[in-house]
Formats: structure tokens, sequence, C-alpha cells
């Protein structure tokens, strides 16, 4: 009996000594193959940013044409995603309206007013690049359609908002029925504000199922940034007898920290000058991109031409954001929101009610509109301006 006992100690203790020995050679081989430290704490970011807005899993078929129907579930979008190449991971993250993951010092509409520390973001000029034709990365282009769960609301007529707050969706709903304080006159002097607090964000050369990463998506161009966007929807409403100041001061260059703060400067000395004005409308695009590195382009087939899908993001006040009118924004947002899925079924993701404050406390119409995403082409977000400047010119008169 002892003997079989000293026999099983020798046994451990040989087990443990030739553990100990092997160790650095199975870490070795273990790190050589697993993803690295920062790749695993994104991944996990995501991972939890996916489980706070709904599942992180969905089914999936493939068709013969090459795309994936999602079948519904809790939060997760109807219709279909084209996909632009068969390679796809075993798994995907959910691809919720709100799910967007910001390429490095690319800020998204989840976090507009972070801080980048890059200092290469900030520093040196931004022409639009005459040569960007790298295939880095992947583009697909997605289409959002209409979500279910609690946290949508589905307003009459048409569109949805995205309420993300402790506000009861019943009163958001009764709200959203109640028509905005804001008359429109055609009397010559300027009655809407169109400005970007994040002027140099732009958009790829053109439609396509790549990008080229060398180009961080922001430029001093104003053929190829938001000031072309905002001057779409400037057009539209000048047309309707509308009148209209754009304002193109580029509030994110040289720096992109601070720019709230120097936009909001801005938008108090135009308001003082021009008393007239009712509705101030900060233009944007979003930054959607996957974990992998594959980037969104969300479209919508508007007769029959590829546009890029906006979301309105309306901003809530927590109690600590001195925005007491926040709900009048909200109505002028969802007047606009029924407007643009009435006149161009798509176009739209839902609203985004949200603790966002975005300087919308200086007036009773301020809203700021992400126009699709930095993986959209230049000509579908014009496109896109034109459709909004059509729609907001139409419920206003």
């Amino acid at each position: 009996m002892e003997s079989r006992k000293r026999r099983e100690k020798f046994r451990t203790a040989a087990i443990i000594l030739l553990l100990v020995l092997l160790f650095p050679i199975i870490a070795s081989a273990a790190a050589s193959v697993l993803p690295s430290a920062d790749t695993l704490l994104f991944f996990a970011a995501g991972t939890s940013a996916a489980l706070s807005a709904g599942n992180i899993f969905h089914s999936e078929n493939i068709s013969s044409d090459n795309k994936i129907f999602l079948e519904e579930g809790p939060d997760e979008p109807s219709g279909n995603i084209d996909i632009i190449t068969a390679e796809k991971p075993a798994f995907t993250i959910d691809d919720t309206n709100m799910l967007s993951f910001g390429a490095p010092g690319i800020p998204n509409s989840s976090d507009e007013e972070k801080y980048v520390s890059d200092e290469s973001f900030d520093a040196g000029p931004r022409p639009y690049p005459e040569d960007i034709e790298d295939r880095d990365g992947i583009i697909t282009s997605v289409h959002y359609g209409s979500f279910k769960g609690d946290d949508y609301i589905d307003l009459d007529i048409a569109g949805q908002v995205r309420n993300v707050t402790s506000v009861p969706n019943e009163k958001l709903l009764a709200e959203s029925r109640l028509a905005p304080d804001i008359s429109i006159e055609k009397n010559g002097e300027p009655q809407i504000l169109i400005m970007h607090t994040h002027t140099t964000e732009s958009y790829e050369p053109y439609e396509r199922d790549f990008y080229d990463s060398s180009f961080i998506s922001r430029t001093t161009d104003e053929r190829m940034n938001m000031v072309a966007v905002g001057e779409a929807i400037a057009v539209q409403l000048e047309e309707a007898g509308i009148g209209v100041i754009h304002n193109t001061v580029m509030h994110d260059y040289p720096s992109y920290n601070g720019s709230y703060d120097r936009s909001r400067e801005t938008v108090q000395s135009i308001l003082k000058e021009y008393p007239s004005i009712k509705i101030v409308l900060d233009i944007h695009r979003d930054a959607i991109e996957r974990a992998d590195g594959e980037r969104i382009a969300p479209i919508a087939d508007i007769n029959g031409r590829n546009a890029a899908q906006i979301m309105i993001i309306s901003g809530c006040d927590d109690g600590t954001m001195d925005m007491p009118d926040h709900m009048k924004n909200f109505r002028f947002a969802c007047m606009l929101q029924r407007q643009l899925e009435s006149d161009y079924k798509g176009l739209t993701r839902p609203i985004l009610f949200d603790y966002r404050k975005y300087n919308q406390d200086l007036t009773t119409g301020s809203i700021l509109i992400e126009v699709g995403g930095h993986a959209n082409s230049i000509d579908q977000a014009v496109y896109s301006g034109e459709l909004i400047g059509r729609s907001l010119a139409e419920c206003l008169t």
C-alpha cells in the first residue's frame, strides 16, 4: 500500500515537472496563433456593445445571388444585406442601426464628441487624395429596414424612433404626434441654418466594394466633404423659396478636438445676427465598421438610384444638459422623419433619441443628421442631401 502511494506521488511530481518544463514552449506556440491582446480587447468591447444593443448572433440563409437574408428576431433588421464578397466569418455581429464600430481615429454616431489622441489625425493639410485605389479592406452595402424590439417605436404614417432613454415609449409617441413650434416665412429672411461641426468628414470617391486604408475619410476639399451634402440640401430649400444660410466653416480643422465648442460659437453668432432663423441642421456622416475591418455603406434604392441612408439624432436631457425644450426638437425630428419615409421609403434609419446634447439647446428646431457613412460614395451622399432638402421643404410649406 505504501509502495503504491509512493509511486502515485512520484508520478504526480513527474507530471508537474514536465508541465513546468513545457510551459514556455506551449505559451510561445499559443501566442503565435491567438489574436493579440489589443485584438481581443477590441473584440470584447464590440461584443459588449452588441449585447447591450440586442442579439449578437443572427441566423443567415445564403442565397444563390450572393445575398444574406436575415431572419427577423429581437432588434434585428428585416430585409437583406448585399454581400460584396463570399468570405464571411463563422458568425457576424448583429447589424442594428446603432452598432457602429468607428475606425481608429474616426468617431462615429455613438461617440461624436469623443476626443482623439492620435496627433496625426489633427495635423497637416487635408486635400482629397489623388490615388486611393489600394484594396486594403472590404466595403459591404447594407440596407437597414424596420426594426423590432422594446427600444423601437413605430411612428404614425411612417418612420421609427429608437429610444435609448428612460422616457416611456408611450410619452414619446404622444410627443411625436404634436406639431413642432416652427413657422416658416417666405419673406426673404433666413429661416434655416445649415452647418457642420465636423465639416471635413468625407466619403469614398465612387461606389465600390473596397477601401484604401491610407485615407482617413477626412478632407478640406469641399467637393468631397460635408459641404457638398449641405449645399445639396440648401439648393432644394432655396428653390422652394425658403431662406437659407449654409455655413461652411471647418470647425474640425486643423484640430478635431473642441469642434463642438467652435461650432457652438458659430451658431450663436449667426442666430444673434439673424433672429429669423427657426431651424439649425448639423449635417454629418457616420462611420460604421465591423471589428474585422469590414466597412458598411448604408444604402437605399430611391427611384432606381442608390442613396446613402440617413439617421436623425435628437438629444434628450438627463437633467444635467440645460435642454428644457428638447422635446420640441424631437417633434421636429419626427415630422421630418415621417415626411422622408413617406416620400422615399427606406431612406431613413430610425431616429436616435438619446442623452446627447450636440448644441441642440440653441433652438427648438435643432437636429443632427448623419448622411450615410465613410464607406458610402460622395454621389450617394449628395443625392441624399437633395432628398432631405425636398422633403424638408415639403413638410415646412
